[in-house]
């Protein structure tokens, strides 16, 4: 947790429409992932891009979907809102809410328009990204994770798909370092790179 970056979140729900949660982040989510902790239910996410009308699926490859999640209300430097179903504030149920924000040469959540060719996304940063989380947002695609603990180098790079199952796939060069972010390949698949398709990511330095 980092002012700013981070803020981590606990919360009982209750079934209010248009509760209000606080949070610490000091600044405006521009992404929030939010998750039952007592029952079995999915990884809800909140951007900034989408909306809070929409809602993305952490565990899962779908586009966006409509939602109460959020109570279609952006979240706030102070707070953010939720409905009153059990994807958000079951009564009875526990939840746990991860915010994260841009923070100049720290982290960056943003955007992109896929081309087809080498893609470079800037962040802002000085020595690449660490840390990259990407999805498509315009159509069907797979949440894909590196890290520079597993290599983010000129060549491949191990990666894993946070909605699936299964371990690193080792064998792919869709990612190469960047100073300033990250460079999205031309070998990547249209679920990373398709020309026109946009793409939600978070990157930390």
């Amino acid at each position: 947790r980092a002012p700013g970056f981070l803020d981590i979140v606990t919360y009982a729900g209750n079934s209010t429409l248009g509760r209000t949660v606080a949070h610490n982040l000091g600044v405006t989510p521009e992404l929030m992932i939010v998750k039952m902790r007592n029952d079995t239910k999915d990884w809800y996410v909140y951007s900034s891009s989408e909306g809070a009308g929409k809602r993305l699926t952490l565990n899962d490859n779908s586009t966006p979907s409509n939602t109460g999640a959020f109570n279609s209300t952006a979240p706030t430097a102070a707070s953010f809102t939720v409905g009153d179903g059990q994807e958000s504030n079951g009564s009875g149920y526990n939840y746990i809410a991860y915010l994260f924000a841009t923070v100049s040469g720290i982290s960056k959540v943003g955007s992109y328009t896929g081309t087809g060719s080498d893609l470079n996304v800037d962040c802002g940063f000085s020595a690449g990204a660490r840390f990259v989380l990407v999805k498509r947002t315009d159509s069907t695609g797979d949440w894909f994770v590196w890290d520079t603990a597993r290599g983010i180098v000129a060549g491949n790079d191990p990666y894993f798909r946070a909605n699936e199952f299964g371990g690193d796939i080792t064998n792919t060069d869709y990612i190469d370092p960047l100073s300033s972010g990250f460079t999205i390949t031309s070998s990547a698949p249209a679920a990373l790179n398709a020309s026109g398709g946009t793409y939600l990511f978070l990157a930390i330095a």
